[in-house]
């Protein structure tokens, strides 16, 4: 008989285990991890507690993701927080910057919004070439990659030549009219492959703050 029909003969006549429970309780199989020979019920017991150990190891995994997504909720909680209470354009800007880099451990930020031009003397409003604002327009969902896309490099000055990772996230309100761009020397910090729900809701609370302060602004002038 080949190995599969004993083992099919087995499973569709449990009985059998009952019938010979001595000749079972004195047959010796290897252990798992060599050495001595171990009955069955030994060999069953071994398998249930490495069953055990992979459970317990999967459930940490799982407590760990569960504490990492609490972490990360609680630090979008608090810009956002941060954001509302920001009075002005200048005060936003500065929000955004300071809790990324404090808060969310991102070493460089850059953020360039061409729907409005009333602040030229800010970073935030210098002139974004043609590339860059179609890049922005085809993302509807931030992008990680291990390079700077088209021109952007620039955008972190001294520091681009030496940056390993990006990520882009699109400020839309309808329509591109802004890129929140993050950076760092990590090349693991930022990956193609890596999750980005949290980016985009980042990036989605930015654009909303973002719209109001310029929709005021718009009004006021």
């Amino acid at each position: 008989m080949k190995p599969e029909e004993v083992a099919s003969y087995l499973e569709q006549h449990p009985e059998f285990f009952e019938q010979y429970a001595d000749m079972l309780a004195a047959i010796f199989i290897p252990h798992p991890h060599g050495g001595r020979a171990i009955s069955i019920s030994e060999r069953q017991i071994l398998a249930l507690r490495e069953k055990s150990r992979q459970l317990e190891a999967k459930l940490r995994e799982v407590i760990q993701f569960g504490e990492d997504n609490d972490a990360i909720s609680e630090k979008i909680h608090r810009i956002t927080l941060a954001m509302i209470a920001a009075r002005d354009l200048q005060a936003l800007l500065h929000v955004l910057h300071f809790n990324l880099r404090e808060d969310f451990t991102v070493p460089h930020i850059a953020i360039r919004v061409w729907r409005e031009t009333a602040h030229p003397d800010l970073d935030e409003f210098q002139p974004v070439s043609r590339e860059s604002r179609e890049f922005a327009a085809s993302l509807f969902h931030p992008y990680c990659s291990n390079r700077a896309m088209v021109d952007t490099g620039s955008w972190f000055g001294e520091h681009g030549p030496r940056l390993r990772s990006f990520a882009y996230v699109p400020l839309r309100n309808g329509e591109a009219f802004g890129l929140l761009a993050l950076a760092s020397e990590d090349p693991q910090r930022f990956y193609p492959e890596m999750g980005t729900l949290y980016l985009k809701r980042l990036g989605e609370l930015a654009a909303a703050a973002l719209s109001r302060h310029l929709d005021e602004m718009k009004r006021e002038g």
